[in-house]
């Protein structure tokens, strides 16, 4: 038999920002609920920094900003607020600059799939990411092996997934209008191109 857990209180989105400010830990918000982050791989990084090192210049050429792993993005529904710390995010609206600390208009968001954040992931986040009006594209990266899954809004509002599995295909990304290798994006982890 199982007891009932207390629940927790609830926290005020001005509070959960404020304690972001004032602690090493990342958490996420998840309707009141604050959640502590856990800590990424050395595959995990080498792969997320890789793909802002090829977009970062495309993103200066339209006057985006691209983000890594710091940047909170808001996500607002049914009344209540998320916020989520993607490895990459893209913002390319004048009017996404304030307040600092997070973005709301995202053209582009990219997640890692690491093992103990895959389900929320491939689930929670598509389905929550998915709400942002902004949102053209949705990229997930495996850290275990080449394979890139990317979401994309077509011209007709209808999203379409495409699998990408082998070193040579292209990930063609319209928020910058920028195309790049797989081989590109898994070049500091050799041992998955072999």
């Amino acid at each position: 038999m199982t007891t009932p857990t207390e629940p927790q209180e609830q926290t005020s989105i001005q509070d959960y920002l404020d304690g972001e400010q004032a602690t090493e830990t990342k958490h996420e918000y998840l309707g009141g609920q604050v959640v502590a982050m856990g800590g990424a791989s050395d595959k995990h990084g080498l792969i997320a920094g890789s793909l802002h090192a090829m977009l970062l210049p495309a993103a200066r050429r339209k006057g985006c900003q691209l983000f890594m792993a710091d940047m909170k993005v808001r996500v607002d529904h049914d009344g209540d607020s998320d916020f989520y710390y993607p490895d990459l995010l893209l913002s390319c609206q004048p009017d996404d600059k304030e307040p600092p600390y997070y973005r709301s208009q995202p053209c582009l968001l990219v997640e890692v799939l690491s093992p103990s954040t895959e389900r929320i992931d491939t689930r929670e986040k598509l389905l929550a990411y998915r709400l942002l009006p902004s949102l053209r594209e949705y990229l997930l990266l495996r850290q275990d092996r080449v394979h890139a899954d990317l979401y994309q809004l077509g011209d007709e509002g209808r999203w379409q997934h495409l699998v990408l599995t082998r070193p040579d295909e292209v990930l063609a990304l319209r928020c910058l209008d920028v195309a790049v290798s797989l081989r590109d994006v898994y070049a500091d982890v050799p041992e998955l191109l072999a």
